[in-house]
């Protein structure tokens, strides 16, 4: 009976890290042109939104565990320390990758998806940088990371495989140059969250960067 029990928890933990990282990594942007209304733009935030919603309440009501268990806590002083001091330096290191790396390599990002995100309102810029942090941060770090090391016992095995997915995602939409920008902020948010264990700490990490990035555009 327990090994049944034990089995049925594991399979359990399994279809939420598949609804997380599934959800995740559905090229929503492409398939439901994301910049061609305004109309789009708001389905979007619905699509990514009700996706963090269907796993808090996969949690909660399927898993019956609190969202402390995906590292939904307060964070103390240090934690908002480590947060700002991870923000800084991974734009420094975005920065370097943009300006010095792919230039040396001739690369460049999607232009096209640029402009066409920068086209957009700038009230829904805000949303969506807010978004992004919040909505990646539990689909693709924080759930799985901690369901992945639970099953199989494995920490590496568990960040490995969360953040390679993270960082593939992003090809569909922004293309394959922008691979190594997503993986290295794949690899310090993913380090980031194995250290403090903490869902907040790593969404004001992730929205410094991208809100960086906004307003330098």
């Amino acid at each position: 009976m327990y090994e049944q029990t034990l089995n049925k928890s594991k399979a359990v933990r399994l279809l939420g890290v598949a609804l997380a990282l599934g959800l995740g990594s559905f090229p929503i942007t492409r398939v439901g042109h994301e910049f061609a209304s305004t109309t789009h733009l708001l389905a979007n935030e619905i699509y990514w939104w009700g996706a963090v919603g269907l796993v808090l309440i996969f949690v909660t009501r399927i898993e019956r565990r609190p969202l402390n268990s995906i590292g939904l806590r307060r964070p103390n002083v240090w934690g908002l320390v480590a947060a700002l001091g991870a923000g800084i330096l991974m734009v420094a290191g975005l920065a370097g990758l943009l300006y010095i790396l792919f230039p040396a390599l001739h690369l460049s990002i999607n232009n096209s998806v640029v402009n066409q995100l920068l086209g957009t309102p700038r009230w829904w810029l805000w949303i969506s940088t807010v978004r992004a942090a919040v909505a990646e941060e539990v689909l693709f770090r924080s759930y799985p990371i901690e369901r992945l090391e639970e099953v199989s016992g494995s920490r590496i095995f568990a960040a490995i495989l969360s953040c390679a997915i993270f960082s593939l995602a992003h090809v569909s939409v922004w293309g394959w140059a922008h691979l190594m920008l997503a993986g290295f902020g794949g690899i310090c948010l993913t380090i980031l969250y194995m250290w403090r264990r903490n869902l907040w700490v790593n969404i004001i990490a992730h929205f410094i960067v991208d809100a960086t990035a906004l307003l330098s555009a």
